[in-house]
């Protein structure tokens, strides 16, 4: 009989970029004894209680950080939100439109092949698991519980997997049996299901169905089960899935109303909202609110260490200064990396809630006057381009490093010669700012001797009150429960009026559309939302064909605009094209527009 070894995520993943790729151990406590899965038969898997255990929990690795991990930069430095100072990765792939570059490969390839091979390993627990030798150490209640937790758990991972191909290939082959790991995987798999069979009939059936045997919040929300899959995950990625398959690149073919997304995120702030919050940090004195403390705590706290906000995460240990080198400025000592837009930093209100500018299309960004590069300012703001930075929502300083900001062990300075914007350096930001968001400070302390978590959030609370408010102004127009949602997103981050006082929003259903459009690029920037939703939108040809924007900062201080990077965007390119090996090999159907 043939010898088939089960070779672990650690050899199967790379290419999955720089992100550290954890063991069992590292995401689940130290209560593993693990043999390593490349020296293991499937036999031998499957006929150990305890060795399949493992393998279970090693199907968790396939859950990506989105952090560098497209040959060092990020999915966001392909939409309108950044630019990457690295010559590859998605610099030379998505931005000049070229899909079929080496540069994109972890992101445009690689991820078919790593997505089914996760898909295989869930398949293998789901219809196995049944005939593995009960632990002699388990109790009849344990071992039976611990089945449904694994099974159900295999299910949700399947569910994400095959849910992050079809937003990147469309509807693939459903494949819910083991396939040999040596012979053509998808002989006999070439039909490509709709989307209402894809996502509506088993992605979303999948999901109701495995919520009741994960474990609960109580019992997953530890430090000895952190990152375990839990019933309030399945819900909310149920409500990411309705709202998408609501939206009007969607709705037609899998029937789904915005009524159902706006259900469908109900019920999670109904059943679930008690065990979730947003992140908030207030002043002791004043009282209000810290906005820049809670907003960057929501993503670098960790779940079982008072991070209320976190839904569903990749959890990981510890990194240091190596984890934030390539993201960082180059005056602390960093190679730059993903430097935000001036598109992005436009869409920021002014910390009074008003408007800087006076119109935003439907992709949520300020229309720009092509000649001057500036959109028309609203006078009654008090923004000043010759100030950009000043009075503005603090999620921009939050997120973005800018001129005179402190920062580390000194002051970002992009004056050409100075500390950030050195002579002869290649890595230096393209757009004039560099990011802040998702790095931990506390990494750059005592000479870059740190160490802090950086886990990937995948959901968190605040998009299940933006879900909610985009379906239900769909639904209604602009409401109270509306601009409640809104409301307290922004309160957190330190703005004290109401949505419901800008009566130029609240005026029509398409002007409060393109401002919870606004809301959700500037809440979830960089946390890999933007490329998607622009899609779902069927605004992408909008968003990501227009320049990106930067600045200059002259020797007295002044700022001027400029176009950093011209992008390229098709209507083909709303999904990508099937693996050329993979297309040549079965002959499935490839997208619209990548026939050729």
């Amino acid at each position: 009989m043939k010898k088939i070894l089960l070779y672990s995520t650690f050899a199967l993943g790379m290419g999955l970029g720089t992100a550290t790729l954890t063991s069992c151990e590292d995401m689940f406590g130290d209560f593993l004894d693990k043999q390593p899965s490349n020296e293991v038969t499937e036999a031998e898997t499957f006929g150990s209680w305890t060795l399949m255990t493992q393998f279970h929990y090693d199907t968790y690795n396939f859950l990506r950080h989105g952090a560098g991990r497209i040959n060092n930069t990020w999915l966001d430095a392909a939409t309108d939100l950044g630019e990457t100072s690295f010559s590859g990765g998605v610099k030379s792939s998505f931005n000049r439109g070229d899909y079929y570059n080496a540069g994109g490969s972890p992101e445009l390839t690689s991820t078919w092949e790593s997505y089914y091979r996760g898909i295989r390993k869930t398949n293998m627990i789901i219809t196995r698991i049944d005939n593995v030798p009960k632990d002699v150490e388990l109790s009849e209640e344990q071992y039976q519980q611990d089945k449904m937790y694994y099974t159900s758990e295999a299910r949700f991972l399947r569910a994400w997997f095959y849910w992050e191909m079809f937003l990147r290939y469309g509807p693939i082959p459903i494949v819910t049996e083991v396939l040999d790991p040596n012979g053509d995987l998808l002989s006999g798999y070439t039909e490509r299901p709709t989307v209402k069979e894809y996502v509506v009939d088993f992605l979303l059936k999948e999901l109701q169905e495995c919520e009741s045997g994960l474990m609960t919040k109580a019992d997953a929300w530890n430090s000895s089960r952190a990152g375990r899959i839990a019933q309030p995950m399945a819900r909310a990625l149920y409500s990411r899935i309705m709202l998408y398959m609501a939206s009007p690149r969607y709705s037609a073919e899998s029937g789904i109303t915005w009524q159902q997304a706006a259900d469908a995120a109900k019920s999670f702030i109904d059943d679930y909202g008690a065990d979730f919050s947003l992140m908030e940090s207030f002043d002791a004195q004043t009282g209000l609110p810290i906005g820049i403390e809670g907003y960057t705590n929501a993503l670098l706290r960790t779940a079982y260490d008072g991070n209320t906000e976190v839904i569903f995460y990749r959890n990981d240990v510890q990194i240091g200064w190596a984890g934030i080198q390539n993201d960082t400025p180059i005056g602390e000592g960093g190679n730059g990396g993903l430097c935000p837009s001036q598109n992005l930093v436009d869409m920021y209100d002014m910390a009074d809630g008003s408007s800087p500018f006076t119109t935003y299309d439907e992709t949520g960004a300020p229309v720009y006057n092509t000649s001057t590069l500036t959109p028309d300012i609203n006078p009654a703001s008090g923004y000043d381009d010759a100030h950009m930075w000043e009075n503005r929502d603090a999620r921009l300083e939050a997120t973005v490093l800018y001129q005179g900001r402190s920062w580390g062990n000194g002051t970002i300075n992009v004056i050409l010669g100075q500390r950030d914007n050195p002579r002869g350096n290649t890595n230096v930001t393209p757009t004039g700012y560099y990011l802040r968001k998702y790095i931990p400070e506390a990494i750059l302390q005592a000479e870059h001797t740190g160490s802090a978590y950086r886990l990937w959030t995948i959901i968190r609370y605040a998009e299940i009150m933006m879900n909610y408010a985009e379906a239900l102004n769909e639904v209604q127009g602009p409401c109270q429960e509306v601009y409640d949602m809104l409301d307290q997103i922004r309160y957190r981050a330190g703005i004290l009026t109401s949505v419901a006082d800008r009566p130029e929003l609240t005026s029509s259903k398409e002007n409060m559309r393109n401002f919870i459009r606004k809301e959700r690029a500037i809440e979830f920037a960089y946390e890999e939302q933007r490329w998607w939703d622009v899609r779902r939108w069927n605004v992408a040809e909008e968003a990501l064909s227009r320049p990106i924007y930067g600045i200059t900062v002259s020797e007295d201080g002044s700022v001027t605009r400029k176009v950093a990077q011209e992008r390229v965007f098709e209507e083909k390119m709303y999904l990508y094209p099937i693996p050329e090996a993979e297309y040549w090999k079965t002959n499935i159907e490839n997208n619209p527009g990548w026939e050729d």
